[in-house]
């Protein structure tokens, strides 16, 4: 007999402005709660240390969970000088000092350095699978973990403030990157140490802080329904790939595996729509429209 899930089937995208203190698991876990919803995943973890946008994919919305993934990211963090930390970050143990406090003129210099596409060794703290088993475990149980460099897009880097001890800084990214390896590599770069001390992120994608809602202002709407009609669309995450529409008889034949002539010359995948309504994603080649995956609303 097939699982049923508990709670509502409702589908759609929340912008959680994720509490400091708490992981992305935990999140999802006190969202799923207030929404009352069978089906909700996350889409890109934040370090229980982070703040800032958190899109949750509820019910079908987890379909697409991978367009949110690769959505290009802006965070806002701070970086203290003078300690390398074992998670490079403020939750680590000591592990090195330096006395060394780098000026202004030298961080703003080095910056060009960490832009465009860059090799970044993951921090070993991390949840990259190491033999089947996460590095941050390993890390946890005293094991030496040593991650391959991979490189990753950094667009933009921007010095917001400096102090002796710190600076504040506003980066644009794709997926994959590090604020934490930045930081230890951008101390290294300027002759001393540093950690991540603070660190919001702003964007996910099609997803702004501006559409975040923190988990105290949903405990505040006390009517499940009213917290459920603050679901974002499906499509949210899908501004980037073209939309064809189909006739709702055509969309019947795609429900049910067939493929369907459209007239339009477009090619590869796209978001397949039906009464204004979004039906899947679907493969486009020669004119003829194959589905892929479809939303079972």
């Amino acid at each position: 007999m097939a699982r049923r899930h508990k709670g509502d089937h409702i589908s759609g995208w929340l912008v959680l402005d994720k509490p400091r203190g708490m992981t992305s698991s935990q999140a999802v876990g006190a969202v799923k709660r207030l929404l009352n919803a069978a089906k909700i995943g996350h889409a890109g973890t934040l370090d229980p240390l982070a703040t800032g946008v958190l899109p949750l994919a509820v019910g079908e919305a987890t379909k697409v969970v991978s367009f949110a993934m690769n959505g290009k990211k802006t965070y806002k963090f701070s970086i203290c000088w003078g300690e390398a930390r074992d998670t490079d970050d403020l939750e680590g143990t000591v592990i090195a000092t330096s006395d060394v406090r780098p000026c202004t003129d030298d961080i703003v210099a080095a910056l060009p350095e960490f832009t465009g596409l860059v090799s970044q060794k993951p921090p070993a703290f991390s949840a990259i699978k190491v033999s089947g088993e996460r590095a941050y475990d390993l890390a946890r149980d005293g094991e030496a973990v040593d991650l391959p460099p991979r490189e990753v897009q950094i667009d933009r880097l921007e010095l917001l403030s400096a102090t002796g001890d710190g600076a504040e800084f506003e980066m644009g990214c794709g997926k994959g990157t590090y604020v934490r390896a930045l930081a230890r590599d951008l101390g290294e770069r300027l002759g001393t140490l540093g950690y991540v001390s603070d660190l919001r992120r702003t964007r996910v994608g099609s997803f702004d802080e501006t559409d975040a809602f923190s988990l105290d202002k949903l405990e505040e709407i006390g009517d499940i329904p009213a917290r459920q009609g603050l679901l974002l669309p499906i499509e949210t995450p899908l501004d980037d790939i073209p939309v064809v529409a189909v006739m709702d008889s055509e969309a019947g034949r795609l429900r049910n595996g067939q493929s369907v002539m459209i007239p339009r010359q477009v090619s590869g995948e796209v978001l397949i729509t039906a009464s204004d309504q979004p039906v899947g994603l679907g493969f486009v080649e020669n004119a003829t429209l194959k589905p892929k995956r479809l939303f079972r609303l």
